[in-house]
C-alpha cells in the first residue's frame, strides 16, 4: 500500500524498551521490509547506545538514520559513523531539548526530526509549542548554511500540516493518522494537498 501511496519514504521507528518506554522492532525486520520498499528507509533510532547498531541498521537497509541528541554522548563522532557509510544522518530532538544544542552539528546533519510528542507510542497529541521550536531551528539552518531538511513526527493530522509547512517543515511523518483512517491512500492525497 505505502509502494502505490504517493508517500515518499517510509519511516520505522526503531524502539528498545530502554530509552522509550514501548518495544517495536529491529534488524529482521527492517531487512524484510526493505525487500519490499520501493521508497527509502527512514530508520529512527530510539535506542540507547545507537552507535553500537547503525552499522547493522545500514546493512539491514536503511537509507537514512536518526538518532537522538540525548542518547548520544558523543553526538557529532554518530553523525560522522552515519555518514561514514555513505547514508543520510538525522538527529532527533525531544519535546524538552532546545534546538540551540544543535548549533555545533547542524552543518553535519542531512535531518533534523523535532518529535512534536513524547516519543514512545502512537497517536499522542500533538504539542502547540513544536511550532516555536521549528520556528527556531528553520533560522538556525538558514544562518548557519547548512542543507538539513526539517522532520516532524507525532500527532501530524490534516489540522495542522499546512501550519506546519509554513513553519519550515520538509518532511511530515504520519502514522496513526493515515492507518486507522478509512483509505489510507487518500488520506495521503489529502495531506499532500493541505
Amino acid at each position: 500500500m505505502i509502494n502505490s501511496s504517493e508517500s515518499d519514504w517510509f519511516h520505522l521507528d526503531v524502539m528498545d524498551g530502554v530509552f522509550v518506554p514501548n518495544i517495536s522492532f529491529g534488524f529482521p525486520i527492517v531487512e524484510q521490509v526493505k525487500k519490499y520498499a520501493q521508497k527509502p528507509l527512514d530508520v529512527h533510532l530510539m535506542i540507547v547506545e545507537p552507535e553500537k547498531y547503525i552499522e547493522r541498521f545500514e546493512e539491514a537497509g536503511a537509507d537514512i538514520i536518526s538518532v537522538h541528541y540525548e542518547a548520544c554522548t558523543h553526538l557529532h563522532r554518530t553523525v560522522q559513523q552515519i555518514k561514514s557509510l555513505g547514508i543520510k544522518a538525522g538527529v532527533v530532538l525531544n519535546p524538552h531539548s532546545p534546538v540551540s544544542v544543535l548549533e555545533d552539528v547542524i552543518q553535519d546533519v542531512d535531518l533534523v526530526l523535532i518529535m512534536t510528542v513524547n516519543p514512545g507510542y502512537g497517536g499522542q497529541k500533538f504539542i502547540e509549542n513544536s511550532y516555536k521550536k521549528i520556528t527556531r531551528l528553520k533560522k538556525m539552518i538558514v544562518e548557519k548554511g547548512s542543507s538539513a531538511l526539517i522532520q516532524v513526527d507525532g500527532g501530524v493530522d490534516l489540522t495542522n500540516t499546512r501550519k506546519l509547512v509554513d513553519a519550515g517543515v520538509d518532511v511530515l511523518v504520519i502514522g496513526s493518522f493515515i492507518f486507522k483512517s478509512e483509505n489510507p491512500l487518500e488520506t495521503i492525497v489529502k495531506l499532500k494537498k493541505a
